[in-house]
């Protein structure tokens, strides 16, 4: 089961969540999305780790061979080819790598190099396989990088993975949840956070994923983010108090969940009643 957690912006407690959710499964695989601030193997702090780089592919020049007439410039709708100074120069941050340009040119001039836009890592850390990815600074997207993670292959006897989205709802985030079973929006109780909880809930729904809310940072008092699940017919999955004692917890790099009996029963709960849902979803889909 892939349980994809994500929200409107960060801070918001998303991390906390992903976690600890796959710290309460038997045997769980968390999946690092957030791959320009990855920050969950910070808590896990996994053993024998393994590294790969990644690459994608970008288009490469052979000038000499080159006659201007333009072909790769007008198919290109990134504008990452222009042609200037009577030399075709590839702009490949901008690039998709979708290797039309090679196909198009009809003087063959054009091929493919590698360009390396950062790396994935893999450890252990007890019950959890822990999977990064790192964006190399500078690169202008991660999608190449979450598109690897997403693919790879799963341990033997996995129940849950668990993946940890970037925030948002950009490009980044539609990669990593296009294959999730299950989405978990966490929202803070603030006018902000009901703004970004309504962005990333109307991104879900145009998915058609199944979903709930995860309320964090609650106090007592008014709860604009609550207000609009209860307003929408939202589920509420979960509400988190505001703790001191949880905010220590985070501060010091703990899972919360494997240092404190209240909040293991708290996210086995939760991851409970997400395959409750999922299950739910299952037998009534047609």
């Amino acid at each position: 089961m892939r349980i994809a957690v994500l929200s409107g912006k960060g801070g918001t407690g998303k991390t906390l969540v992903s976690v600890n959710l796959a710290t309460v499964a038997e045997k769980a695989t968390y999946i690092d999305c957030d791959v320009e601030e990855p920050n969950g193997h910070l808590f896990f702090k996994p053993n024998n780790i393994e590294s790969q780089d990644i690459s994608v592919k970008v288009p490469y020049v052979k000038q000499e061979d080159c006659n201007g007439c333009r072909t790769c410039v007008s198919f290109c709708k990134y504008n990452a080819l222009a042609y200037i100074g009577e030399k075709v120069i590839v702009f490949d941050d901008v690039c998709h790598s979708c290797g039309g340009c090679v196909l198009l040119c009809p003087q063959h001039a054009m091929s493919e190099k590698a360009k390396y836009v950062g790396n994935i890592k893999k450890g252990t850390s007890e019950n959890v396989t822990v999977i990064t990815g790192i964006l190399n600074i500078g690169v202008a997207s991660g999608v190449p990088i979450i598109s690897e993670l997403l693919k790879r292959p799963l341990d033997k006897g996995t129940d849950f993975i668990v993946i940890d989205c970037p925030p948002g709802s950009s490009c980044a985030v539609m990669e990593s949840i296009k294959d999730a079973d299950y989405c978990i929006l966490v929202a803070e109780p603030t006018i902000f956070g009901a703004h970004n909880l309504k962005m990333v809930h109307d991104l879900v729904r145009l998915f058609g994923k199944p979903y709930g809310v995860v309320l964090n940072k609650c106090q007592d008092g008014d709860n604009p983010s609550e207000r609009f699940c209860i307003e929408n017919n939202i589920n509420i999955l979960m509400k988190i108090a505001f703790d001191s004692e949880l905010g220590k917890f985070n501060s010091n790099a703990e899972i919360a969940a494997r240092v404190d009996s209240k909040y293991r029963d708290m996210f086995t709960g939760l991851l409970q009643l997400v395959a409750k849902e999922v299950s739910h979803e299952t037998a009534t889909s047609p």
